[in-house]
């Protein structure tokens, strides 16, 4: 079985900010595999899409909890499901990559992330893989809460981080597939 998370924060509020880019992107690899509808799990707090992916049991999950307290849902259906930490996915933010990088990592430290802090603490581990997707960088003149909560301008939204969502899930297809793909990176064009 594995475990899938996009990271976000739950409501309407936070649609379409930059800190929700993993909920948009486990939407984009919901649809690539033509997952079910994403429906409230109330025990986890969590989205789940259960999936049979090549073969395999794969379930798509958006936390219902704020972001820094998305280990809570994670650490729960891991436990539940007695899924191991090289069998779980994450996909999140990063504010310290410019936007339309995408990179997948087997494994690693939380950053300065603080959901992936709660992840890494709750699952007392760092060796499950990741799907960082960058939105940096943030302009001087506002503080890093503001910008990560802040709604993307239609243009990135639309098209650069459209695109750099859809390479997060060809990563996640990847992963499901056992393609190796260790420490990859790749870039969205910025058509200027």
């Amino acid at each position: 079985m594995k475990l899938i998370v996009g990271l976000g924060n739950p409501g309407s509020d936070y649609s379409n900010t930059y800190h929700n880019i993993g909920f948009i992107a486990a939407d984009k690899v919901a649809a690539l595999f033509r997952a079910p509808d994403f429906v409230l799990d109330k025990k986890s707090n969590a989205y789940i899409s259960d999936s049979n992916i090549y073969g395999q049991k794969v379930l798509l999950v958006k936390p219902n909890t704020y972001m820094n307290l998305s280990g809570d849902a994670v650490g729960f259906i891991a436990r539940y499901y007695k899924i191991a930490p090289q069998d779980i996915l994450v996909i999140y933010d990063d504010i310290d990559m410019p936007r339309g990088t995408v990179r997948a990592r087997q494994s690693g430290s939380s950053g300065t992330h603080n959901g992936m802090r709660d992840i890494v603490a709750k699952l007392s581990s760092e060796g499950f893989a990741r799907v960082r997707i960058g939105i940096g960088p943030k302009p001087n003149y506002m503080a890093l809460a503001d910008y990560v909560l802040s709604k993307m301008p239609a243009p990135w939204s639309n098209s650069v981080m459209d695109k750099a969502c859809g390479l997060a899930a060809e990563f996640v297809e990847d992963w499901i597939s056992g393609k190796p793909w260790q420490d990859l990176t790749k870039t969205v064009k910025i058509d200027t």
